[in-house]
């Protein structure tokens, strides 16, 4: 934007010099301002002055006046530069800054005095004593401008407006599936038929009618389309340093609760699995090799708590020996790295995106997700997750500890060939993936045995925070061999779908129970 800073006065010399200098110097100003003096900008040229500056007032975004004692030269009808200059910004609508020298009026001339007054009838003018004050004020008021034209963000990110975004990029049935997980988690006050606008006027996610940002990372169509590093990169290495080529590398897309799902259905696909007996109950014990809740609680804070201004994304990267969940941004001043691991109050980065998720039981709100943690690892036997800041990233470090498949490999690997143990590798992963699954498909037909259930009610009846991949897959795969059906299959992607038991699948189930569980 062009700013014509009123014309020639010998009294505004080194105001003018040392404002245009400063406007020229900062980084943020400079990025959407140009100014205009008019004794250094115009070249010599056969035109009278007043039609060249009134006529970089009409090219001009801003006007900006600076008004002393002195009137300055009058024409014919007894109007100084600065006066016309004025007037003719007035005339256009241009905006108008309008600044006074000194505390008060009475030593002005008495043409400077009756300007004052006509500007001070139709804007708000400021006084200014020194060119310091002068810069300062000025300053204020232009990053005001921009604010108010949207275009820099002083408020927080997710409470900011989406650029570009309008009601029309936001999923319905994503905020109605929300509604069913926050009343059944928290008790939220909405009802499941509640319009999506009140339930987002009700999160405060929309301003002035527009879309938040956190609304477009909660329940948007295509969210990284306005926030392109919003997505979670998950990589899977073999050894314990960063090296190509990859074993398995993903970018996952999607709103926060797809990344959380996604990036956590990564991880727990990749570590190691175990699964009992049922021996002490009829269900089947299982345990992840590091606690599924520690995983999710690593890749939701990092989702959650990030720095979305960042050109950075999310980083999971699983190693032979750790898991390290990489999230852009550092800690509120009120928090230290020591401070995490105590009793602390919780301080989300992005408020409007956290409450949400607290909602449908993602997070916690008492900022205890560390210790948390720490517990659950101590009591898989695992050391204390790790905590550092690295290159404007926060860090998280959990240590996986040597496998019992490991140490077997390493005593047979003089005694078995390579084929020999591959094979055996590739059965006990093969063991290993269906009993995973067959465990969830039991449970799913379980649950359904008494009455139909959507998607979400069964994760929370599995006391799943998610639809898992596992879950997916296991509930498609009983769909597809007909021991499901839809309740309403014509429309198998309605939000108010449901499953239930088909002939075939009480047949399964009985079996299963009288031959005491799966084979």
């Amino acid at each position: 934007m062009k700013i014509f800073i009123s014309s020639v006065q010998k009294e505004f010399a080194a105001e003018r010099k040392a404002l245009a200098e400063y406007l020229a110097g900062d980084p943020l100003l400079r990025r959407f301002f140009e100014t205009f003096l008019f004794e250094h900008d115009i070249p010599a040229s056969d035109r009278r002055p007043d039609a060249v500056y009134l006529d970089e007032v009409r090219n001009c975004d801003l006007y900006l006046g600076l008004l002393g004692d002195d009137y300055g030269w009058e024409n014919k009808n007894g109007l100084s530069p600065t006066h016309l200059e004025f007037n003719e910004a007035t005339r256009l609508g241009k905006t108008r800054l309008i600044f006074v020298k000194g505390a008060t009026d009475e030593a002005k001339q008495p043409k400077m005095r009756a300007l004052i007054r006509d500007a001070g009838s139709s804007l708000i003018r400021r006084r200014f004593n020194s060119s310091e004050e002068l810069v300062a004020a000025v300053y204020a008021s232009l990053v005001r401008i921009l604010e108010e034209r949207e275009l820099i963000r002083l408020g927080p990110f997710d409470a900011t407006f989406c650029q570009n975004a309008t009601l029309e990029d936001l999923d319905d049935d994503k905020i109605t599936r929300f509604l069913g997980l926050a009343r059944r988690g928290r008790n939220f006050p909405l009802s499941e038929d509640t319009p999506p606008h009140e339930v987002l006027a009700h999160l405060n996610l929309l301003v002035k009618g527009r879309p938040t940002n956190a609304a477009v990372l909660l329940f948007g169509k295509q969210p990284q389309r306005f926030l392109i590093t919003s997505e979670v990169k998950c990589a899977h290495f073999h050894g314990t340093e960063v090296a190509k080529p990859i074993p398995s590398y993903q970018v996952y897309k999607g709103t926060v609760f797809d990344l959380v799902d996604q990036a956590k259905d990564f991880v727990l696909s990749k570590i190691d699995f175990w699964v009992g007996t049922r021996e002490e109950s009829t269900r089947v014990p299982t345990k992840y090799e590091i606690p599924q809740e520690v995983v999710a609680e690593a890749i939701v804070n990092a989702v959650v708590h990030r720095d979305y201004t960042s050109k950075a994304s999310v980083q999971v990267m699983l190693f032979k020996d750790r898991l390290e969940v990489w999230n852009p941004g550092s800690l509120p001043p009120t928090l230290t790295l020591e401070k995490l691991r105590g009793p602390h109050a919780s301080v989300p980065h992005n408020p409007l995106l956290a409450e949400p998720m607290y909602l449908t039981k993602y997070i916690e709100r008492m900022g205890t997700g560390i210790r948390d943690m720490i517990r659950r690892c101590q009591k898989a036997g695992l050391p204390e997750p790790e905590i550092r800041l690295d290159g404007g990233s926060f860090v998280l470090t959990i240590r996986r500890r040597s496998t019992g498949s490991e140490a077997q490999s390493r005593a047979q690997s003089g005694a078995q060939s390579g084929a020999q143990s591959g094979a055996q590798s590739g059965a006990q992963s093969g063991a290993q993936s269906g009993a995973q699954s067959g465990a969830q498909s039991e449970a799913i037909l379980k649950h359904l045995e008494n009455e139909p259930l959507s998607a979400a009610e069964l994760t929370v009846a599995l006391g799943l925070q998610s639809k898992t991949g596992a879950f997916k897959r296991a509930l498609q795969d009983l769909v597809d061999h007909g021991q499901l059906e839809y309740t309403i299959p014509d429309k198998p992607t309605s939000r108010l779908q449901k499953y239930r038991l088909t002939d075939k699948g009480q047949a399964l189930l009985a079996k299963w129970e009288k031959e005491g569980g799966r084979p």
